[in-house]
């Protein structure tokens, strides 16, 4: 069995559900698309190719078993993108949360079957239907759990609306002795540089104390400012638009030292590297063009 782990976004990983790119069904009609950025590459006739995807995954991948993690694949299921692990569920503390994600992608949760069957049952929970959340805007933090979400009477309108207030007060009665804080996100359907998909698209902690943060994917500058003020501005790394545009803050932690990052993200890196993080570096770009980076093809399952 495996006894889940998750109490925050640092510790050491231990074990790890990393999406997949094959057989992930080619490029989607604008229509089927879920996000801005994918629309973006559909039209401009630079969506990413399958083999460019997996080559990404299986950098990932080694990075991953270089520091002893052990890492769970999705088995295939044909034409399907099952990329983004984290947005079919994700572990607080030892239980793993069932999201309820867009109709479209219910069939993702079924291909992981190696890692539901070594949880107890009684450890598995799934929402109720009026719930919508995507383990994207899900990030344990201790005593905290940080959640994005969107509660505008539009809520429907947005195709990048995941996670509603029910899941927030849903998340809070399963997990009492946490505090639950959420944040607006702004939204936009057809423009990326001002569309937060997730909070891990604005926002997140890494080693101890730090945290990258995009003020514009915040709608309520209160909500911005708390956490400016929690981690203290000398320990926040500041992201810009086009940074947030290509996915900076989306970042991956094996431990509280040790960052995988995207080769590309020149800025951070160094900044990383200057606050005394070992950064492994890898080229993330095509993924990138999905709206999703590192943070979201990953589910973690057990840290330290």
């Amino acid at each position: 069995m495996l006894a889940l782990n998750i109490k925050n976004e640092t510790s050491r990983l231990r074990a790890v559900v990393l999406g997949i790119a094959n057989s992930n069904g080619g490029i989607p009609k604008v229509e089927d698309c879920y996000d801005p950025k994918s629309i973006q590459h559909v039209l401009a006739g630079t969506y990413p190719k399958e083999e460019a995807m997996v080559l990404e995954m299986e950098a990932v991948a080694a990075v991953l078993e270089k520091y002893e993690v052990a890492v769970f694949r999705p088995g295939v299921i044909e034409n399907y993108n099952q990329i983004f692990s984290r947005d079919i569920a994700f572990v607080i503390d030892d239980k793993l949360v069932k999201a309820n994600i867009l109709p479209d992608r219910d069939q993702e949760i079924e291909a992981i079957p190696a890692v539901i069957s070594k949880i107890d049952k009684k450890n598995i929970i799934k929402l109720p239907e009026e719930c919508h959340v995507e383990g994207g805007d899900v990030m344990p933090w201790n005593e905290y759990l940080f959640v994005g979400t969107y509660s505008g009477e539009d809520y429907s309108e947005y195709i990048t609306a995941r996670t509603n207030v029910d899941a927030v007060i849903a998340l809070q009665e399963f997990f009492p002795e946490k505090t639950v804080k959420s944040f607006e996100l702004r939204k936009h359907n057809t423009d990326p540089k001002e569309n937060a998909l997730h909070l891990d698209c604005c926002f997140q902690p890494i080693g101890k104390d730090k945290a990258i943060l995009h003020k514009n994917g915040f709608l309520v500058d209160k909500e911005y400012e708390w956490l400016l003020n929690f981690f203290g501005k000398e320990n926040v790394f500041e992201i810009d638009k086009e940074e947030m545009f290509s996915m900076s803050s989306n970042i991956f932690s094996i431990s509280e030292e040790v960052i995988i990052s995207e080769k590309n993200f020149t800025r951070l890196n160094t900044w990383l590297r200057a606050n005394g993080f070992t950064v492994e570096e890898v080229a993330y770009a095509e993924i990138a063009k999905q709206e999703g980076l590192l943070r979201c093809s990953t589910m973690p399952l057990i840290r330290d």
